[in-house]
């Protein structure tokens, strides 16, 4: 048994389902294993693919995700992708090719320390040594990237390890060759007890090892959800604040939506906590996050931290008790200083919570004022949607395509101020339905999320919104929907520019250098890449395109919609640094 079927059975009996790759002669037999096994694999045209589309099923299964990229520039490649999903806190596994263990530091082809540059972005990384070595390795980093915060684990497998004896023994000479003179007999002699002890003690027979433990996941203890219900019944003005740390279980997502529905408390859902209520739920509210922080007493933080989306903790009311809930012992206190910290899984804190919680203050006049503050926002953005710019409105285009929306929806935000535009108007149809980069605002999560999503959620349409800058970075995988049939359209906000660097750059540097784009024909190059598409100048060609859309999804065919935008003043001064 070579190390390409003992990494395929290991996935598969672990219940990996998918696998992301782009093929290379190192890693050949990792996929092909894989195929066979029953994983589906799917070949993409970049490694960042590969790496955001498993770290997206990550996201939406719990199960971690798989990919495998060829060594060299396959693994540095995957670079940005694997940091993100280390921030994100995703567990995910990155199988990266090598060089043949007698030819590493000689000088061969793509051979570099992967392990010293990996290991930044990566909470485990080892280099299997023998064949025998390889389950056991691959056990250990996927329950590392499960374990505690989720993240990336990085495991490197020389080319030797992978392919099977025979044809490993050909490559070293030593099938059917005759050593003359004692330099080549002595040279074959070494060789031949190398490719002994690489391959020595497996057993294609032999069970496979057992995983070295529990997932370690820190549970909520009972004192502190006494003191944490202590703290609530105090409350007057509570505020909870549910991020993407809260859904790092997503088998217990419906319990958690539950839990929060239970405690009435209002809230808001950012990341991947965004749809967890559903499109429309009376506790959750979307404006005015900071004047209600301010005025708030109560602030529970569950699995957010208190970074630049929370100007550093400063949008916290000084005077409001706060209760922090996090994986990640360094998030609790960071920015932040506490009244009650927990270290453990933010979202089963909530469930154990809610379950404690027999009668709780009545906080219903402080949800109608944060509700009617809501709607005056509301308001305001319609007014902003009614204004005339050249080209399409991009708030009133997200409007519409929230009313257009199916229900079997789930959205991929990828890009700057369109995205984020859309960010505010719509409005995800279930839980796990939204997916954007996260803390670290990777551009290009587009193709590869959307792909991870489709492989999840296959009867879904997947939506990925895309800026004029960001479309660039994954339009090629149209070619990767198209080949597979899947239900993706990208809808891309067409303004000419980086707005949402543009608009700061040129107020206060009085420049558009390096921010302008040339409003291309995007639509075109996903038609050569086998999808369909359009573009589009009106809000009213707009939606029947998205129409359009879902009929070419239904019939298996992806779909580009290029709207030419205008700009507005909907997300002035919006810059982060």
């Amino acid at each position: 048994m070579n190390g390409g079927q003992l990494i395929a059975r290991t996935l598969q009996e672990a219940g990996v389902q998918h696998l992301f790759t782009l093929c290379g002669g190192h890693i050949a037999p990792i996929y092909v294993e894989a195929a066979r096994a029953g994983i589906r694999v799917w070949d993409v045209r970049h490694e960042a693919t590969a790496v955001f589309a498993a770290d997206a099923v990550a996201r939406l299964s719990g199960v971690p995700g798989v990919a495998a990229v060829t060594a060299g520039p396959g693994v540095t490649n995957s670079g940005t992708a694997l940091k993100n999903a280390q921030m994100a806190q995703s567990p995910m596994l990155l199988l990266g090719g090598a060089t043949a263990t007698l030819l590493r530091g000689r000088g061969a082809l793509q051979d570099i320390d992967q392990k010293a540059l990996m290991r930044a972005a990566v909470k485990y990384t080892a280099r299997a040594k023998r064949v025998r070595d390889v389950s056991p390795m691959v056990l250990r980093a996927l329950q590392a990237s499960t374990s505690g915060v989720p993240g990336p684990v990085f495991l490197e497998f020389p080319v030797d390890l992978l392919y099977p004896e025979a044809t490993v023994r050909e490559w070293y000479g030593q099938k059917n060759k005759t050593a003359s003179g004692l330099r080549e007999k002595i040279m074959q002699w070494y060789i031949n007890r190398h490719v002994n002890r690489l391959f020595a003690g497996v057993n294609s027979d032999a069970n496979l090892p057992n995983p070295t433990g529990p997932v370690a996941i820190p549970e909520p203890g009972a004192a502190d959800l006494d003191t944490a219900l202590r703290m609530l019944m105090q409350a007057q003005k509570p505020v909870l604040l549910l991020g993407s740390g809260a859904l790092l279980a997503p088998q217990q997502v419906a319990a958690v939506a539950q839990a929060v529905a239970g405690l009435g408390l209002p809230v808001y859902l950012s990341g991947m906590a965004r749809g967890l209520l559903g499109r429309e739920h009376p506790l959750q509210r979307f404006h005015h996050r900071k004047t209600a922080l301010r005025e708030a007493d109560l602030i529970i933080l569950a699995g957010v931290p208190a970074d630049f989306r929370l100007d550093y903790g400063r949008h916290l009311g000084r005077g409001a008790k706060k209760i922090a809930l996090n994986r990640n012992r360094r998030e609790l206190r960071h920015n932040l200083r506490p009244e009650l910290a927990v270290c453990t899984d933010p979202g089963a804190f909530l469930v154990a919570l809610a379950q404690r919680a027999n009668a709780l203050p009545d906080v219903s006049a402080w949800i109608q004022t944060l509700r009617a503050r809501d709607a005056e926002r509301e308001k305001e953005i319609a007014q902003i949607a009614a204004e005339k710019v050249e080209g399409i409105n991009p708030v009133a285009l997200c409007r519409s395509l929230e009313r257009l929306l199916p229900d079997r929806s789930v959205l991929v935000a990828d890009g700057g101020d369109f995205a984020a535009t859309a960010a505010y108007t719509l409005h995800p149809r279930k839980p796990l339905g939204w997916l954007d980069p996260g803390v670290f605002g990777t551009l290009g999560v587009g193709g590869g999320f959307a792909l991870g999503a489709a492989a999840c959620y296959p009867d879904d349409y997947i939506w990925i919104i895309y800026g004029d800058g960001s479309v660039a970075y994954s339009l090629a995988e149209f070619e990767t929907f198209a080949k597979n049939g899947l239900k993706v359209c990208g809808i891309v906000g067409n303004n000419g520019a980086w707005e949402q660097i543009a608009r700061d750059q040129i107020q206060l540097l009085g420049s558009d250098t390096a921010v302008k784009l040339p409003q291309s024909d995007y639509q075109m190059v996903a038609q050569g890449y086998g999808a369909a598409g359009e573009r589009v100048h009106t809000l009213e060609d707009f939606e029947k395109a998205v129409q359009r859309a879902i009929l070419h999804m239904d019939r298996g065919m992806p779909y580009l919609i290029n709207a030419v935008i205008g700009s507005t003043a909907f997300r002035k001064d919006s810059i982060s640094i």
